[in-house]
């Protein structure tokens, strides 16, 4: 009885068919259901074609910026991925981490499987890089001079540590990828942590802050371009400090370290003045960089002399000044010589944890 229902049905749609004037295939084709597709996310397919064999990013081509927004022909698409093999990789300038960031949450929106295998592939490129030491240098792999050293410049090695924690942790969408990757990433985590309590300055027997890089085997505080010089840093100590007050159940010694940093940041902070840039016709950049009074600012120097604590600046001849003035204009306004780095940290962050943790 089924079988002859079913037949009669059949005969039924087909004439049916033939009267409206549509073909049996035609009528099949307009009830199938469509191939489902994974959904899109346009920057991140942008992200996975400049994406490095090596699993990590560069930050520009050509030496032009990255700019994902920017619309990208077929030429343009095939050239970079025909240049997968470069060693350009960075976690300079966000490079990387940006992708990584932007990556899991696309993928926890369309459910894109190849958005999942390229934070994967990123991850094992992050965890690849560190030195046994537990720093990172700036490129990877095979970087060159000042490539090498252990990078806390702009915050590239506390940015990697915290893409890591949150693989550790399984926190910001990084909980869906495989989780062979979780005790790796709490190692690797682990040896940053170490790294970071190695390098922190001592002046007179007493912690202070971190410079932008050290040399990667001997830990010392070293010289980048020619106007980054050894120091202690007001910007990247804040960095620095922020992510050892976000771990839990930090150590003595981590509590140690965040309570000498926050006591320097003190010491060296320059209140009653704020950093500003400048309309000035006179100079080569119609710009200057100058520090005004102003009452109810505070500012940080970016560089702090190792030995007497004073604020220091240089330009590309790398030789110290004393004044921000001495330096050329092109280097006056074109770096962050001064900024209000630490205000949040001292005034919100640290006595929230301190209430916590302070020893």
């Amino acid at each position: 009885m089924q079988i002859k229902t079913g037949l009669t049905m059949l005969i039924l749609g087909l004439c049916w068919s033939a009267l409206s004037g549509c073909s049996p295939a035609a009528l099949l084709a307009r009830t199938t259901l469509p191939v489902q597709t994974p959904a899109a996310d346009t920057l991140a397919d942008k992200m996975l074609v400049f994406q490095r064999a090596s699993g990590g990013w560069p930050k520009a081509i050509n030496d032009k910026a990255i700019d994902y927004k920017k619309p990208l022909t077929e030429a343009e698409r095939l050239q970079i991925q025909k240049d997968s093999l470069a060693n350009d990789a960075t976690i300079d300038n966000q490079a990387t981490t940006r992708e990584l960031t932007h990556l899991i949450k696309a993928y926890q929106a369309t459910q894109n499987p190849r958005y999942l295998q390229a934070v994967e592939k990123g991850i094992a490129y992050l965890l690849n890089g560190q030195y046994e030491n537990g720093g990172w240098p700036q490129f990877f792999p095979n970087p060159k001079g000042y490539q090498n050293h252990i990078t806390f410049n702009d915050g590239a090695m506390v940015r990697t540590l915290n893409i890591l924690k949150q693989v550790a942790e399984g926190k910001q969408g990084f909980e869906r990828v495989d989780k062979k990757w979780a005790p790796l990433a709490q190692k690797a985590v682990a040896k940053g942590v170490d790294c970071i309590l190695k390098t922190q300055i001592l002046r007179n027997g007493q912690r202070t802050g971190w410079c932008q890089q050290y040399d990667h085997v001997t830990l010392q505080p070293a010289k980048a371009r020619a106007y980054e010089l050894p120091s202690n840093s007001g910007q990247e100590t804040v960095g620095v400090a922020l992510f050892l007050m976000s771990l839990d159940q930090p150590s003595a010694e981590v509590q140690e370290a965040v309570v000498a940093a926050v006591k320097w940041l003190e010491e060296v902070k320059i209140p009653g003045w704020a950093y500003q840039r400048i309309d000035d016709p006179s100079q080569p950049t119609k710009k200057d960089a100058v520090l005004v009074a102003d009452s109810a600012s505070t500012v940080w120097a970016r560089y702090y002399d190792l030995d007497t604590n004073r604020p220091f600046f240089c330009g590309r001849d790398g030789i110290k000044k004393n004044t921000l003035a001495e330096i050329e204009n092109e280097r006056r306004v074109g770096y962050a010589w001064y900024g209000p780095w630490a205000e949040k940290l001292l005034a919100k962050d640290f006595p929230k944890w301190a209430a916590k943790w302070k020893p």
